[in-house]
């Protein structure tokens, strides 16, 4: 935006970050939800825009979905990418992987549960094991920033009120889920979240006829969908008079 209005004022469109969160209710399947919110931030070593990154989970089923989350933890294997079983490869580069780190050491300062993970994998490359933290509060740096690395925070909520305004507490804007079969909570958690995209019963879902892109923080302009066009197109008005019109 600086070098636009810098230059020729191009218009831009962005897509920023994202600290998505995913809400897990109690009528959920629990082995489809662990595998939502786990595959949510796991994908591509958390390295993603749209990471499910805070995790919301309904106290009644809290405790089977922490153990479902650990138990996937520890199976999930690190290593060379080009290796068919292995499910996680290095992180980007050396600031990257530096970074994730220290956010994760930021964690454990400030009093989140350390369920998983948190260290280096080897003393070679820029692998990190996957990491999930509990108790997790969103005044915790943990939960307010991107840490774009395979890094959950797990949070407890009871019920569907306190779960909206906990996961709109959050300057982006991004993504969000919600894993529900009760048709009201799904259509009122999605419409009270404020997030470009909300997937239902899903996670990472695109589509290039679904728009995408993001609310606050998250950035501005639509990518996919019949809304992308918008980006490039202007709007014109041609005004011409109508002499002797009984409407003039």
């Amino acid at each position: 935006m600086m070098a636009a209005a810098a230059s020729n004022l191009k218009p831009v469109s962005l897509e920023l970050g994202g600290k998505s969160p995913l809400l897990i209710f109690d009528d959920a399947d629990v082995d489809e939800a662990a595998k939502f919110a786990f595959d949510g931030i796991f994908t591509s070593k958390g390295e993603i825009c749209v990471a499910s990154s805070r995790i919301y989970v309904q106290e009644g089923i809290y405790d089977k979905i922490v153990k479902k989350l650990i138990e996937k933890a520890n199976a999930w294997v690190v290593g060379d990418p080009f290796d068919p079983q292995v499910n996680q490869g290095p992180q980007t580069d050396k600031n990257q992987f530096e970074k994730i780190l220290s956010y994760i050491e930021h964690g454990k300062r400030e009093g989140a549960t350390l369920l998983t993970g948190g260290n280096r994998i080897g003393q070679k490359g820029y692998y990190i094991q996957p990491t999930i933290f509990a108790d997790v509060k969103e005044d915790m740096i943990i939960a307010k920033e991107e840490i774009f690395g395979p890094v959950m925070s797990l949070m407890k909520f009871k019920t569907m009120e306190e779960a909206i305004k906990r996961a709109n507490d959050t300057t982006y804007g991004l993504a969000a889920g919600v894993i529900t079969k009760d048709l009201n909570v799904a259509n009122t958690v999605s419409r009270s979240i404020r997030a470009g995209v909300v997937w239902m019963n899903c996670y990472l879902l695109l589509d290039v006829g679904c728009p995408y892109g993001g609310y606050k923080m998250s950035g501005f302009g639509r990518e996919n969908g019949m809304d992308s066009f918008n980006e490039y197109l202007q709007t014109k008005s041609v005004v011409t008079p109508i002499h002797d019109s009984p409407w003039h």
